[in-house]
């Protein structure tokens, strides 16, 4: 097993003990602060009689088949306004996320073409013609999911996600999620939401649900004074679909603004660690370098180096130091300590570093790369049990260790911990086994 810190402030969870920290609560939807509304927001344009007729006939409708007919005014900057930023000023109170999806359907025209990207820019003089797609609903119900729950009480809980579970309901992806389990645990009923709402990559990341982009994140069809929070229970921050660990849930309005506000404010405290495909240089460090979409990957992100205005990058730090050199020097187990918590950070910083996640497909940690690095300097005769061990990878190798953070309510400091689950404790077993040289707290050391 992993070896952790004594702590008598902290709280904490192993695989071997199944210790738990609980206090049950009856929960009902009445105590639970979330509550949808409905949209009262007023659409102008600036075009003819007959449009502001027809989109205001189409209030109701959510936008859905809102139709625009205009020439971009010479008040444009030539080539520098973007087709989806220009449509979204043209309707007011519509999202851009929405815009983006009619753009992606074909439904936008400019001087008579059709235009699918939203990056498209446009002019002074150009006749844009634009219809907004129907809105299309999933749908969240409650279901009795079996919850690690490491701590609960009337204000918040804080629950050991397994490996694989999705945080919340997506196209594609509507149950068997964390907020499915949510529903049910809280007792609350099930509710709708628009896949608008929904994030825009096919599997959840580590990213303050606070910092998404205000377009990309409005409610369509809710009271413009909820958050997008309101649409997916009490979730304040996320972990990957295969990342494993602690992860905090309000279930009350009050618990959400203030442990929000402990994200926006970097306050929280978390704790990683991982298995890498190669030994960091240096051994500790941090690795502060801009996180941005992959231009030739959408559901990858990318360390940026240089302007980060050019990818639309975000400000990212992270602090590692590495705990064990395993394997001769092929995988280190590496803790992480996060300043910002972006999408992908841990293993687009990884992967920056040049010591991808084991595990990890879309950063680089392949099955082939890891048995590449394990051969040379494993015996003969191990090989067959290395290649059956690299051959169950099946998600990277990633666990949130430690969280921290104020109670909302008490104003207490809660620390809590769990040990890595049984698959990456199996590998980090047979990693040892080849080779294994601890690194000495007094080397190098992780500021707080």
């Amino acid at each position: 097993m992993l070896s952790l810190h004594s702590c008598g402030c902290c709280y904490r969870v192993s695989t071997s003990t199944a210790f738990k920290f609980q206090i049950s609560t009856s929960l009902s939807a009445s105590n639970y602060k979330y509550r949808f509304g409905t949209a009262r927001t007023v659409i102008a344009s600036s075009g003819s009689d007959k449009e502001k007729n027809s989109i205001e006939d189409n209030k109701r409708s959510n936008y859905s088949g809102v139709r625009l007919e205009e020439t971009v005014d010479d008040g444009t900057r030539s080539g520098k306004l973007r087709l989806d930023n220009w449509i979204s000023s043209r309707i007011n109170g519509i999202s851009r996320a929405r815009v983006q999806s009619s753009i992606k359907a074909g439904l936008v025209h400019v001087n008579g073409r059709v235009v699918d990207k939203s990056s498209f820019n446009v002019k002074a003089g150009d006749e844009v013609k634009c219809t907004i797609t129907e809105l299309q609903q999933l749908r969240a119900v409650p279901e009795n999911i079996p919850l690690d729950i490491v701590y609960e009480d009337e204000h918040v809980i804080v629950i050991n996600k397994a490996a694989h579970m999705v945080v919340h309901p997506a196209p594609g992806n509507t149950s068997g999620t964390l907020v499915n389990g949510i529903l049910h645990h809280c007792n609350l009923p099930n509710f709708e939401f628009s896949n608008q709402e929904a994030l825009p990559d096919n599997e959840d990341s580590d990213d303050e649900f606070k910092n998404f982009d205000s377009d990309a994140s409005s409610c369509e069809g809710l009271d413009s004074r909820l958050s997008v929070a309101s649409i997916r229970p009490g979730i304040v921050h996320r972990l990957d679909k295969g990342t494993s660990g602690l992860l905090v849930v309000a279930k009350d309005e009050l618990s959400h603004m203030k442990l929000s506000e402990q994200f926006k404010l970097r306050t929280i405290k978390r704790v990683y660690v991982s298995l890498t495909a190669g030994v960091p240089t240096p051994t500790a460090g941090r690795v502060e370098v801009p996180v941005g979409r992959d231009p030739h990957n959408r559901l990858r992100m990318t360390a940026v180096v240089g302007p980060a205005s050019s990818m639309k990058a975000r400000h990212a730090a992270s602090r590692y130091r590495v705990i064990e050199i395993l394997a001769g020097g092929s995988c280190a187990l590496v803790e992480w300590k996060l300043e910002t918590g972006r999408t992908h950070q841990i293993r687009a910083h990884a992967k920056y570093l040049g010591v991808p996640l084991l595990g990890d497909e879309v950063y680089g940690g392949t099955k082939s790369m890891v048995l590449s690095l394990l051969r040379p300097r494993t015996p003969p005769s191990l090989h067959g049990q290395i290649a059956q061990m690299v051959s169950r990878l099946d998600r990277p190798c990633l666990h949130a260790l430690t969280l921290g953070f104020q109670h909302p309510h008490t104003g207490e400091q809660v620390h809590l911990s769990s040990e890595p689950p049984l698959d990456f404790d199996e590998i980090l077993s047979q990693l040892r086994r080849i080779g294994s040289q601890r690194i000495s707290l007094s080397k190098h050391s992780i500021s707080s």
